[in-house]
């Protein structure tokens, strides 16, 4: 990691989380105790519905000892899987947070139900890593998924599993309230109260819960969820699987006669909507701030709720994205600043990039989120895993990862722990306008990433055809002029480098990326142009001007099966002054056959 002006930053979040931790200490040692603490669970009256589909084959696999998730397997060999040591993180926040459970109650089988039965028991037995399972995201998912498979669990279980499950419920919902209450991630808060929600609803005993979480659960949304329906930490990920949870929460209000939360329904009635803003029409959402590879079906079915006819939103100002249509082109586009640290765990720096897909193919990508892995991960957030401008072959975001001196790399790994690999910077002044002209839709957008580092603001602009036949793009490479006390003319402060006029007059390498779907079949013509062979039979033609093109080797992350090798276009240009590269995407006419 490049200090610079980021060591002040990353004293005062060690400072921050010091202090909070210290905090919480306290206020274990010395709070009074939860409303739930004499509290137990005494039965259960419904069973939420699981809107997220099952598939009866992975019930198969986990008989037979397998256990696929995020990208990772694991045999056990007639042993439980809580004896292992996780493949990843990511495969133990799976694990531990059962929503497999619903692929064997799609089997719908005796051995199924006794499978389901033997791990919920090995693990209130205390097998497993409690590390993983203490987690306040999984021990969330894991109440919410034996509260909607409690069918499946408790048919034919006897009594004594009946109790232990119970006080199973309740010793989780004890950990959680006890979570609120200390400081915990906005994201882990929401992730609570929505189990708790789910608790005080299903479960008897527990009932005085309800009105705490109902509480938490409208302030957090009122928080976390932005007037155009996205969630605060730009994840189109997190969004799609918080409304999973959301939408099934609703009915049981209704369930048990009791009034939802108005702010439970505004936030579903405006994220819905933004969903559709995000997605592409292979269906699946686009590859931005922690986005990967689209569960399709469980996108399908929440657009259901949003009504087959529904129209996508073509502007989120405050979500920071912007949808263009024309004809079958579809072109999606990141146009905002990162989200508040403690939001940016999942976070890329992939401002000004954008996707486009053509009827139901994906051409231009960005890399996408891999399911597991830490350093495939941190990659795939850089710049330039994105369809963006690169300055000096950095990211336009700073993130929390490496260090100095050994201490700092010591602070650096505890933080990491703590809060994740958060964005302790990025672009602060990003602006997109969107105008019209005769058969044409623009977009401009400018983004401040590079200009304290190395002197350069980026400017991107899209012209895209009504007919779709055209997609025009510039790409602006321009050195902010400075004034007196070290200003730029826009009024911004420049720091660092960037205060020296050497620095700021030093040519800086650009590259321009343009990923391409692994379908995509990409070669160069004779007068310098690219063609573009798509699986559905378009042919497009890649050309560039003011820059020098290249076509080399890309990986993309956000496949189905894992990452798959593909291509991308780069477009190289060495930036002294104020520089202009412009580019399109041109279909080329359908062949006679």
């Amino acid at each position: 990691m490049r200090w610079g002006a980021d060591r002040w930053r990353f004293y005062r979040l060690i400072g921050r989380e010091i202090a909070g931790s210290v905090r919480n200490t306290y206020a274990r040692l010395t709070g009074r105790p939860d409303i739930l603490s004499r509290a137990r669970v005494t039965g259960l009256v419904i069973a939420p519905h699981d809107l997220r589909t099952s598939d009866a084959t992975f019930a198969d696999d986990i008989y037979a000892g397998l256990f696929v998730f995020a990208g990772r397997s694991l045999s056990v060999s007639g042993r439980s899987p809580f004896d292992y040591a996780p493949p990843s993180p990511e495969w133990a926040d799976i694990l531990y947070g059962f929503g497999w459970l619903r692929h064997l109650r799609a089997a719908d089988t005796a051995l199924a139900r006794a499978n389901a039965r033997a791990f919920v028991a090995d693990f209130i037995a205390g097998r497993g890593d409690a590390t993983f399972a203490r987690q306040t995201p999984v021990a969330a998912r894991r109440l919410i998924s034996f509260l909607c498979q409690s069918p499946l669990v408790l048919e034919g279980a006897d009594h004594a599993f009946y109790q232990a499950f119970l006080k199973s419920l309740g010793k989780a919902a004890r950990d959680l309230e006890g979570d609120l209450r200390r400081g915990i991630s906005p994201q882990s808060r929401l992730l609570a109260a929505v189990a708790l929600c789910y608790a005080g609803l299903c479960c008897e005993g527990i009932q005085p819960i309800l009105r705490r979480a109902t509480r938490i659960l409208v302030r957090e949304l009122d928080r976390q969820i932005l007037r155009d329906g996205g969630h605060r930490s730009r994840d189109p990920r997190f969004a799609m699987e918080l409304l999973l949870d959301l939408l099934p929460l609703r009915q049981s209000f209704l369930s048990r006669s009791v009034d939802p939360p108005v702010a439970l329904l505004h936030a579903i009635d405006r994220m819905l909507p933004l969903l559709r803003l995000l997605r592409h029409p292979d269906a699946s959402l686009s590859h931005f701030n922690g986005m990967g590879a689209t569960a399709a079906d469980h996108l399908a079915t929440l657009l259901v709720y949003d009504g087959a006819l529904a129209q996508p939103m073509m502007h989120a100002p405050n979500s920071g994205y912007e949808r263009l249509e024309g004809g079958r082109v579809l072109v999606v586009t990141d146009v905002g600043a990162p989200p508040p640290l403690p939001d940016s765990i999942n976070a890329g720096a992939g401002c000004l990039s954008f996707e486009m897909s053509s009827g139901p193919q994906r051409i231009v990508v960005n890399c996408g989120l891999p399911a597991s892995g830490p350093e495939l991960r941190r990659l795939a957030r850089s710049t330039a895993a994105h369809s963006t401008a690169t300055v000096a072959d950095t990211s336009s975001c700073r993130f929390l990862v490496g260090g100095g001196a050994w201490y700092e790399r010591w602070a650096v790994t505890w933080l990491s722990r703590r809060i994740g690999p958060v964005i302790l910077r990025g672009p602060r002044d990003v602006k997109a306008e969107r105008t019209t002209e005769p058969g044409a839709t623009i977009l401009a957008a400018r983004h401040d990433g590079y200009a304290g580092d190395h002197g350069i603001i980026h400017e991107r602009r899209w012209r895209l055809t009504s007919n779709g036949h055209l997609l025009d793009g510039e790409d602006a490479f321009v050195r902010p002029q400075p004034t007196r006390r070290g200003k730029t003319r826009s009024g911004k402060a420049q720091s660092g480098k960037a205060r020296s006029g050497k620095a700021r007059h030093r040519p800086q390498e650009v590259a321009v990326r343009f990923h391409l779907h692994p379908a995509i079949a990409a070669r160069g013509l004779d007068d310098g142009r690219l063609e573009l062979t798509s699986p559905i039979g378009e042919i497009w033609h890649f050309g560039a001007e003011g820059a020098q093109v290249a076509l080399e080797e890309s990986v993309y992350f956000a496949g189905l099966t894992g990452a798959r090798r593909t291509d991308q276009i780069v477009l190289y240009v060495s930036v002294t002054e104020d520089t202009r590269v412009r580019w399109g995407f041109a279909r080329a006419p359908a062949r006679e056959g």
